[in-house]
């Protein structure tokens, strides 16, 4: 009895071990990257619109393959479909190390994707497999906090690295990691669902990344091709949403579905994932963008531009289980109107921050009071979300509600960046036609256009004026995000159920990843 008690404690340790290790891999690189940005910008010379290709060509493989991956889990096997996707990760990780060109860089970015979209679904479904239910809570509470510990330090170690040596090792650091998630995995017991569905929704899975690609290409596209190829971009965008009006069609009729529609009749489930769709948007567009007002504008180093939201995910993981009793306490909608609410004060103090000054009289009031929000909200958040379906359907809608949130940081790098772009070329226009510029000295700054505030001139008036342009099209993107923020406090004033529901603590620390 005791040998076994031994072994089962040794195989939950490498369960844990190899879940938190490929876990981390995904989460690193959601955040990592965009710290990198600005110095992918230096070196290939790259426009706006292709460092957001590197980062929406993951986030649309990701959001529009999610649930299939989790499906080929239950079908094929949790672990041989977790160890797969470790392993396509790693694999694009190198490509994405050694690219040449950004165009290199952002399909493999696209393949990383696809691994993530088979990994991130295998680590929570490996670990419920694996534990018992008196003890998956404390195991999913210990993947919880070492994932968002790993969530945290990874910008740190990657803008060292980017400061003292190459972006490329963002994308090396995943490589130690997928070898010890793969060496480890065979001592991990196999687990799959013998009732699972042995179709999967391929329709559905076409239909909705080629919708979402067609809409984000139309978007990131727009402000570089209105006035040349701009038919391409119309084209683009009324095939997306052809595509994703199929998709609805297509899940409506079919027998296995993607997406299970019937989910949405629930006024809470459908109130959760459209608080969802607008809250994380406004988190996603100011991830993406932060990181180049810090480098490009207030000329931090990577290292301390990495280091910025420290505090946030302090705050996230030392009040996570407080916050996940609020529900109980409280009933779902106060805490999901207070918490936006919260959210979008720090927001709005992101564009209230003046050039210059210390981090902790500028920005880290904005990060602590947004990161308090994101607590209150993000835990009975998700509680809602489970505890609007039944049991059995609980695994589908928490994969429903993480997909959403993937999608609205997809939509919103894509909607932001449209909007920074048109903003930066108004202000900039405006002010070089008060200035006596040769046709030339013209052509040179157009011709840069498309680098933003990575676009150096050397002229100083020329350059204050593309500066204070970005920081005005930044301003705008801010504002949308803090009225996004507010808009999910709305909905969940407007939809969602006055009444308490009890917290489950897979609900709490699944919110929390």
């Amino acid at each position: 009895m005791r040998n076994d008690r031994s072994n089962s404690q040794v195989s939950g340790r490498i369960v844990l071990a190899v879940t938190i290790l490929g876990s981390s891999m995904a989460f690193i690189d959601g955040t990592v990257v965009n710290v990198a940005l600005p110095a992918l910008q230096n070196a290939f010379h790259a426009s706006i619109a292709n460092v957001q290709w590197v980062v929406e060509s993951y986030a649309l493989m990701l959001a529009a393959l999610l649930l299939v991956g989790g499906s080929l889990g239950d079908m094929l096997g949790r672990r041989k479909v977790y160890v797969f996707g470790v392993a396509v990760f790693a694999a694009a990780s190198a490509v994405c190390g050694l690219a040449r060109n950004i165009d290199m860089l952002i399909w493999a970015r696209s393949i990383q994707g696809i691994g993530a979209a088979l990994l991130v679904p295998g680590s929570l479904a490996l670990i419920t497999a694996s534990f018992p239910e008196e003890t998956r809570g404390r195991a999913i509470g210990t993947w919880s906090g070492f994932s968002a510990m790993t969530a945290a330090i990874g910008p740190v170690i990657g803008g060292w690295l980017i400061e003292h040596s190459t972006w490329r090792w963002v994308f090396f650091l995943n490589l130690p990691l997928a070898l010890a998630v793969i060496l480890l995995s065979g001592k991990v017991p196999e687990s799959r669902n013998e009732n699972a569905s042995h179709h999967l929704d391929w329709p559905g899975s076409l239909l909705v990344t080629l919708g979402l690609g067609g809409v984000t290409y139309a978007l990131i596209e727009l402000p570089a091709r209105a006035h040349h190829g701009g038919h391409l971009v119309a084209v683009a965008a009324v095939l997306g949403v052809a595509a994703l009006a199929g998709f609805v069609v297509v899940e409506h009729s079919s027998r296995v579905p993607m997406v299970s529609l019937k989910l949405f009749r629930s006024r809470n489930f459908a109130g959760a994932n459209l608080l969802t769709l607008f809250l994380y948007a406004s988190l996603g567009g100011l991830m993406f963008f932060f990181p180049m007002d810090l480098i490009q504008i207030q000329h931090y180093t990577a290292t301390q531009a990495g280091a910025a939201f420290l505090p946030f995910v302090a705050i996230m993981f030392g009040l996570s289980r407080w916050a996940g009793g609020l529900v109980a306490r409280y009933g779902s909608r106060i805490p999901l109107t207070v918490g936006p609410l919260v959210a979008a004060c720090g927001i709005a103090f992101f564009a209230m921050v003046p050039h210059g000054g210390s981090y902790w009289s500028t920005f880290f009031p904005a990060v602590v009071v947004m990161g308090l929000g994101m607590t209150i909200s993000v835990a009975p958040l998700t509680t809602t979300v489970m505890n609007a379906v039944s049991g059995t359907e609980s695994g589908l809608a928490s994969g429903i509600n993480n997909a959403v949130s993937r999608l609205a940081a997809l939509l919103a790098v894509a909607v932001f960046g449209a909007v920074l772009v048109t903003v930066f070329n108004h202000s900039l226009d405006q002010s070089l036609n008060q200035l006596a510029l040769t046709p030339d000295a013209r052509a040179q700054i157009d011709a840069a256009r498309p680098l933003l505030a990575a676009a150096h001139n050397p002229n100083p008036i020329v350059q204050r004026a593309i500066t204070e342009s970005f920081v005005s099209g930044y301003h705008s993107v801010i504002w949308i995000a803090t009225g996004l923020a507010a808009l999910s406090a709305i909905t969940a004033w407007l939809l969602i159920e006055s009444g308490a529901a009890s917290a489950t603590t897979h609900a709490e620390q699944e919110g929390l990843a």
